[in-house]
């Protein structure tokens, strides 16, 4: 049976530079520090950069664990991943870019999958929605601290 593409599509601004907001998603030992998970582990190192295309990445909230593959680094400007385990969803991928402007950068993060079992779908969009919506939130003010420190060094 068909099951129909979900999408979630959240945006945020911060202050914060590209080249900041870029490294902290590249960065998976950072996620607990700004988003709902609560553990880190690098499985395997890309073959180009220890967190580069081709890492799978392990992250870890309560009881649930999700491995994921990194699908794409461009410098300051886009970062993707894809599920590869700890949910019922197929073909789960999601991008953050990196959008310049005056004031810093904008964050769109934006997500595609399916559900594996029939119905749900519109449930996991709504989980997941709210999920990366306090990502995209904590990722913003994690990067405008890290800003607000750094020129803060003196």
């Amino acid at each position: 049976m068909y099951q129909m593409v979900q999408r979630i599509d959240v945006r945020v601004s911060t202050p914060a530079t590209p080249a900041t907001v870029h490294a902290l998603l590249r960065d998976g030992a950072t996620w607990p520090a700004w988003s709902p998970l609560t553990s880190f582990t690098l499985e395997r190192p890309g073959p180009d950069a220890p967190e580069g295309v081709d890492a799978i990445r392990v992250f870890r909230t309560g009881r649930s664990t999700s491995r994921e593959r990194v699908s794409a680094v461009v410098p300051d400007r886009r970062f993707g991943y894809e599920l590869l385990s700890g949910l019922p969803l197929t073909d789960y991928r999601a991008f953050v870019d990196l959008t310049p402007t005056p004031g810093g950068t904008e964050i769109h993060w934006h997500s595609t999958f399916r559900a594996k079992v029939p119905g749900t779908g519109w449930a996991y969009r709504l989980a997941l929605g709210l999920f990366i919506r306090r990502c995209a939130r904590g990722l913003a003010e994690y990067a405008a601290g890290t800003t607000t420190a750094a020129s803060g060094r003196g």
